[in-house]
């Protein structure tokens, strides 16, 4: 039955048909853009080959990249996997002493050049942001992975977050990201413009799935990552045209010290399967199918993002009420735990 005879069935009056004639014309319309993105996710997740890094100077052996962070997990993890496509490695964290040894590592498993800035990222000192202009200087820089990020020890409600875990957060999460990047990117404008656009710039920024959704019981920790979010966006806006890619990285929970969870799952990646994905989907949105620069490329997650933004939402009272619950028992489980070991001191 033609649409015309459908809709002239079902009323006589012109004000009900062309409503109905609107309800249809919505109904296609986000089909078609479900369809669509659906269409890209399987893409982007399953059937496209890995992204070729050569666009930003890998396997030259010539350019750099500065990875924050790098001393245990993903961080450490980014600084392999990028040395063994050819980068030149600049290695920032806290402790001199695991930067020197994975330094050595790289140098002898990958033939890479190394370099080491050692500081407390939870210390706001113009002093270390400085070292690192210095350090970078005269190196031809292309990459940088802002991979720095604390979280809250266990799971607590705002009020009764201290000053200094709140404090912490905030200054490593997003103060020391920005200033890193304020120190880092003009070494990367002047790399790109020196190989007369030969190579691209890109920058890399971890997000989180405390970000995506409004995360009760981590509210620091989430607010701080939302901000990264609005901000690695609106910086891929400004540096695009300039020939740097700007992508925000979201990730659900992966085995490492700050999610204090060891053994992985099909939802739980190690960090060498997360970085895998990451750097082999780069300019991809895998998962973030509605958000402008941005990616969740580990499958699982992918899946995961894609379904919780196509159904309840990521700002829903149910996606809120859900998050508070899982987050709460967490919060339990943790305060037991810690009296248990009380106890048996």
């Amino acid at each position: 039955m033609p649409i015309q005879q459908f809709v002239s069935s079902i009323s006589e009056s012109k004000l009900t048909q062309g409503v109905l004639y609107a309800a249809l014309f919505v109904g296609v319309y986000k089909l078609t853009i479900f369809s669509l993105s659906t269409i890209a996710l399987i893409s982007d997740l399953f059937i496209l080959p890995s992204t070729d890094l050569k666009k930003y100077g890998a396997k030259g052996g010539k350019t750099w990249a500065v990875v924050t962070g790098a001393s245990d997990g993903i961080g450490k993890e980014y600084a392999f996997q990028l040395a063994s496509r050819g980068f030149n490695i600049v290695l920032i964290s806290r402790t001199q002493s695991k930067l020197e040894a994975i330094g050595e590592e790289l140098a002898s498993k990958f033939g890479v050049e190394t370099k080491i800035i050692a500081f407390d990222a939870s210390v706001d000192e113009e002093a270390n942001y400085e070292t690192i202009s210095k350090s970078i200087a005269e190196l031809p820089v292309t990459v940088l992975i802002n991979n720095v990020g604390q979280s809250h020890s266990i799971p607590v409600p705002f009020l009764e977050t201290n000053d200094k875990e709140l404090r912490d957060i905030i200054t490593i999460n997003n103060t020391a990201t920005l200033k890193i990047t304020q120190a880092v990117t003009p070494r990367i404008l002047e790399t790109v413009k020196e190989s007369k656009k030969k190579y691209r710039g890109l920058i890399l920024t971890m997000g989180s799935f405390g970000g995506l959704l409004p995360t009760p019981y981590l509210a620091t920790y989430s607010g701080s990552k939302a901000f990264l979010q609005a901000w690695s966006a609106a910086l891929a806006g400004e540096l695009k045209p300039e020939g740097i890619d700007v992508e925000l990285i979201v990730s659900y929970l992966v085995t490492s010290a700050m999610s204090k969870i060891r053994r992985s799952s099909a939802t739980i990646p190690t960090p060498k399967q997360f970085v895998k994905s990451v750097l082999g989907s780069v300019g991809r949105r895998g998962g973030a199918q509605e958000r402008f620069a941005t990616s969740t490329p580990f499958w699982a997650h992918a899946l995961m993002h894609f379904a919780i933004e196509n159904s309840v939402g990521t700002f829903s009272s149910i996606a809120n009420k859900l998050n508070f619950s899982m987050h709460k028992s967490i919060r339990i489980r943790a305060l037991k735990k810690i009296e248990k070991n009380k106890k048996q001191l």
